[in-house]
């Protein structure tokens, strides 16, 4: 997993990543975190979201998905259903979720560049050392990046 400071919405805006992926809930809110800035800059994001059951708990480990073109390229915004609801109790996370997710997305979107960020370790109370080996064991031999605000401080994760 390479692991760069940065914007993941301007980095992928710039041509960095022809995939950006995050972590939702299943219940179409993208109300808050990183999801809440991507549905106020694509809201083809949030209507893909809006397009599934809404609270379903099947939704967990799948994802929909917006092809967004920008100026003079395009890219795929995907909304990853990472954990059931957006309250109660932390960790809100799937560990088992995250896995799934991330190996239908290696299936899918192999061959092209994938940006995250710490997907299921923010708002969703996760442990970084749990869910990075899932996600590196997914997009094994995929070019994919872990992209952390600058000054954020990236959990140690046992090799």
């Amino acid at each position: 997993m390479q692991v760069i400071e940065g914007d993941l919405i301007a980095l992928t805006k710039s041509g960095q990543f022809d995939v950006m992926v995050h972590g939702c809930n299943c219940f179409c809110t993208m109300g808050a975190g990183i999801a809440k800035a991507i549905a106020a800059e694509f809201p083809e994001a949030l209507n893909a979201d809006r397009k599934t059951d809404e609270g379903s708990r099947e939704k967990l480990g799948s994802y929909s998905v917006a092809n967004v073109a920008f100026q003079d390229h395009s890219f795929h915004i995907v909304n990853a259903y990472t954990q059931f609801n957006f309250r109660g109790p932390q960790p809100r996370v799937s560990y088992e979720a995250v896995a799934e997710v991330f190996a239908r997305i290696a299936s899918e979107f192999a061959g092209l560049r994938i940006g995250y960020p710490l997907i299921g370790a923010g708002l969703a109370g996760g442990d970084w050392s749990i869910i990075a080996p899932s996600i590196d064991k997914a997009l094994s031999g995929l070019d994919h990046t872990l992209v952390v605000l600058p000054g954020t401080t990236v959990p140690e994760v046992a090799q």
